[in-house]
């Protein structure tokens, strides 16, 4: 175990910076959420998010989905670090980000990049789904709690 600003930290999580908690947080936060989706909206991961990238199937979909949960966690990290001091606030950052990830790129951008490869089954913009928004603010809440843990 090392110490580190007087709190122990195992290997995983020694010395990394920022955007490395962050890959960890987002795969952890997309791999939650992937579990939602797969019980309650099973199209969107089997169908939906490997048509972003010509594929199909639900492995395909758990890949990019973890992916894209992943490189959103960075994003987050980057703007997490230098802003928030204590896990409260960076859990109800993580909320609110993931409110933002779901206006975002679940309402607007992966509908119109579905229609633009021609999905059949492309949802119309905007795409406001209650669903889909639990989803996201529960990835955003994990996604917090966990940087704020491993930080």
């Amino acid at each position: 175990m090392a110490t580190e600003t007087g709190r122990q930290t195992d290997a995983l999580t020694a010395n990394r910076p920022a955007w490395q908690l962050g890959v960890l947080g987002g795969i952890l936060a997309a791999v939650v959420f992937g579990a939602m989706m797969t019980v309650m909206m099973t199209p969107v991961i089997e169908t939906a998010i490997p048509a972003m990238y010509g594929l199909s199937g639900g492995l395909a979909g758990w890949i990019i989905h973890v992916s894209h949960g992943a490189v959103i966690g960075v994003a987050f990290a980057a703007l997490a670090d230098p802003l928030f001091d204590s896990p409260g606030q960076t859990l109800l950052a993580g909320a609110l980000y993931g409110v933002v990830v779901w206006a975002v790129l679940a309402v607007l951008v992966m509908p119109v990049w579905l229609q633009t490869v021609g999905f059949a089954g492309a949802p119309a913009v905007p795409n406001v789904s209650q669903q889909s928004l639990v989803g996201h603010v529960v990835y955003g809440l994990v996604l917090g709690g966990a940087f704020a843990a491993l930080e």
